[in-house]
């Protein structure tokens, strides 16, 4: 597992509980000490993550054993059915869309995928879409509008692919075209945002009736990173930036910019990530049958952003 500098002090204890059992000796002694040792890390662990700071959050957030798009959409839909292309370019692997049943109801589905090793990352460009990404998305909620299917969405990019290609090819047109789509939607759409929300590339996919966010997921306009190199001219500064953004969840919930926040396992979803994909798959449940008593989803999820627009426009 990939530590995070905050963690050390657990991957030290982690160490010398593996030392302690690979003796083996049967000694009590030996057996007690792992024990003790076992729950000063559990206690520890719940300590430290409890007063994490938004910069750690960032980093929990990005942890790249987090459970990625392709393990919900594999652990929580069957018959799954993906879809590709935009008609128009080619297809986005940073992407990932499709047809699916979640809990025995036809669903469409789209997220960010990151990719796991190097290889992986490049082949999804990171989770970073290309315009082709959000015209596929524009895609799939036609299906779904065609076929009268609510939409999931899953975020975690740090935002919109920024190259010469992509804004060459209509990058902002197309977030804002998918955002537009979003808007005139005409069935429940729920998003939950499972790791990094960043800037209108998280948008896109995040107009949705319901927004459900991870306990250390985080949501911002920009990376703490690039507020840093504008706001203060050195992105070293970031983990300031971090606290400026209020971009964690338990902030976003109090300017209700969120409608839940999901909890994680104890020291992250990285931990446990089959119980974090469990947790998320109850919890979409309850949104998605929640909706079913709104009598018109489209002006439900309107004047939602509407408010957010009035109230810090």
């Amino acid at each position: 597992m990939i530590i995070l500098d905050f963690e050390k002090p657990i991957f030290e204890l982690d160490s010398k509980i593996k030392e302690l059992k690979n003796l083996n000796t049967g000694d009590l002694s030996i057996i007690e000490d792992v024990k003790r040792l076992e729950n000063k890390k559990n206690k520890l662990l719940k300590q430290i993550y409890s007063e994490l700071t938004p910069w750690q959050k960032v980093m929990v957030a990005r942890h790249p054993e987090r459970p990625h798009t392709s393990d919900y959409i594999k652990a929580l839909t069957d018959n799954f059915i993906p879809l590709a292309g935009d008609r128009l370019f080619g297809d986005d692997f940073a992407v990932i869309a499709g047809i699916g049943k979640f809990k025995g109801i036809s669903v469409a589905v789209v997220g960010h995928e990151k990719g796991r090793d190097t290889e992986d990352r490049i082949k999804h460009n990171f989770g970073m879409p290309h315009p082709e990404g959000y015209r596929k998305v524009c895609r799939v909620m036609d299906i779904a509008n065609k076929f009268q299917l609510p939409l999931l969405t899953f975020v975690d990019t740090a935002g919109a692919y920024p190259g010469v290609g992509a804004e060459e090819r209509g990058q902002a047109e197309a977030i804002a075209a998918c955002i537009e789509k979003s808007l005139q939607f005409k069935h429940p759409i729920v998003a939950v945002i499972i790791g990094e929300g960043g800037s209108g590339g998280a948008v896109a996919l995040a107009v949705a009736n319901k927004i459900l966010m991870l306990e250390h997921s985080v949501y911002s306009v920009i990376s703490p990173e690039g507020c840093a190199s504008i706001l203060y001219r050195d992105s070293e500064k970031a983990a300031v930036a971090a606290d400026a953004l209020k971009l964690t969840a338990q902030d976003l919930i109090k300017y209700k910019m969120t409608d839940e926040i999901i909890g994680e396992p104890s020291g992250g979803a990285h931990r446990d990530p089959a119980l974090t994909v469990k947790n998320v798959g109850d919890r979409l449940k309850s949104a998605l049958f929640g909706l079913t008593e709104v009598q018109d989803l489209k002006s439900h999820r309107l004047e939602k952003f509407i408010n957010l627009c009035r109230n810090y426009g």
